[in-house]
């Protein structure tokens, strides 16, 4: 996209003016040795020195167009070039216009044009002691300069909008990668209370009247709460997930009681010294959370051990160790690691800290963390 897409900025014209009054001090340099040198009347007739200083004074006006038309504006006073000696540096600042704002090939094509423009020059006014294959190199190793800063400042350009592009696609990436732990915790949980009780009824429809009623209230409560868990994801989805309520350290004795409630042998253990912050303290929340209903799902009946220690200034560990199962988990279920245990890995990576898991000799499972608690 152009300069002239936009209003121009205080900048845009301080350079606007710094290169029309380089290009004017250029023709007026030129100008002043053609007269100091005393080499007008004998080189250049007047006429052509009259109209050589309109041409140049018109080109320098031009560089005020270049934003909105700079191919444009630099193939005539390329053309304008070719027999002018005072436009020569509007017409560099018309190359180098087009080297930042055009692609290279457009840019390759007008130098190329430009080096047509010196040969013709010094065909057309040869310089009396001065080889003309001289004056040729000369003009092109200026032309040549403008058109490589030009795309230098191009080429950058692009490297930093690739960049800050780059760094964008990035961000999105982890804010959907959030997202998705976020729905995976939050309703993962939820749901599996739901499966469970809904497979007891399923497998055991003689059970007695009480286990049944208690059974249907766990799942009543527990389809609300997840109807509530999915209103807070949605709201995930239009709001930062910082900015939404989020478990802290404190709500984990909530987690194994509600555990507890559901059924499922579980047992906290909680040796901690110190508040702990609210973004250690939700980790440790997600930890358990996503070890809790791994064994709901995968180990049925096993018993469930949950240690947290540590304090401020020695890190704080978790700990959730599962007995082997008393019943054979639902098919599809085969225990390993899955997509909640990935994105638990990841939750941990990004707090710094480190994650263990695997099978114990008894047929049970182990889940280890260890997470930074700076003093």
């Amino acid at each position: 996209m152009t300069a002239a897409k936009r209003p121009r900025r205080l900048r845009d014209w301080l350079v606007d003016f710094a290169l029309f009054a380089l290009a004017v001090v250029w023709g007026i340099v030129l100008s002043g040795l053609r007269i100091s040198a005393a080499e007008v009347p004998s080189v250049v007739p007047a006429w052509l020195f009259t109209l050589d200083q309109a041409v140049g004074a018109l080109g320098c006006g031009a560089l005020w167009f270049r934003r909105r038309w700079p191919t444009e504006v630099a193939v005539a006073l390329v053309l304008l070039s070719s027999f002018s000696e005072m436009v020569s540096g509007a017409m560099l600042v018309g190359l180098f216009t087009v080297a930042v704002h055009r692609p290279p090939r457009t840019s390759l094509t007008v130098f190329a044009l430009s080096l047509l423009a010196a040969v013709a020059y010094a065909l057309l006014r040869p310089e009396p002691g001065a080889p003309g294959l001289l004056l040729f190199f000369i003009g092109a190793a200026c032309q040549g300069t403008a058109t490589g800063w030009g795309l230098f400042v191009h080429h950058r350009r692009r490297l930093l909008v690739s960049l800050r592009e780059r760094a964008e696609a990035e961000a999105r990436r982890a804010a959907r990668e959030e997202i998705a732990r976020e729905i995976h915790d939050v309703l993962g949980h939820r749901l599996s209370l739901l499966s469970v009780h809904a497979g007891a009824l399923a497998y055991r429809p003689d059970a007695p009247p009480q286990d049944i009623a208690r059974a249907a209230r766990v799942i009543r409560e527990s389809a609300h709460q997840a109807l509530q868990d999915l209103r807070q994801v949605v709201g995930v989805l239009r709001a930062p997930v910082g900015e939404l309520p989020q478990p802290v350290f404190a709500d984990l004795r909530s987690l194994v009681a509600e555990a507890e409630q559901s059924g499922m042998r579980i047992r906290l253990v909680q040796e901690v010294a110190g508040e702990v912050p609210d973004a250690l303290g939700r980790t440790v929340y997600r930890i358990v959370q996503e070890a809790v209903t791994n064994v709901r799902k995968h180990a049925p009946g096993a018993a469930v051990t949950v240690a947290v220690n540590g304090a401020a200034g020695t890190g704080l560990d978790v700990a959730v160790t599962n007995t082997a199962p008393t019943a054979p988990a639902k098919a599809g279920q085969a225990p390993g690691p899955g997509y909640g245990l990935l994105g638990l890995a990841e939750r941990v990576r990004v707090a710094d800290g480190e994650l263990e898991y695997g099978p114990l000799a008894d047929g049970g499972w182990r889940l280890t963390a260890r997470l930074p608690w700076p003093s």
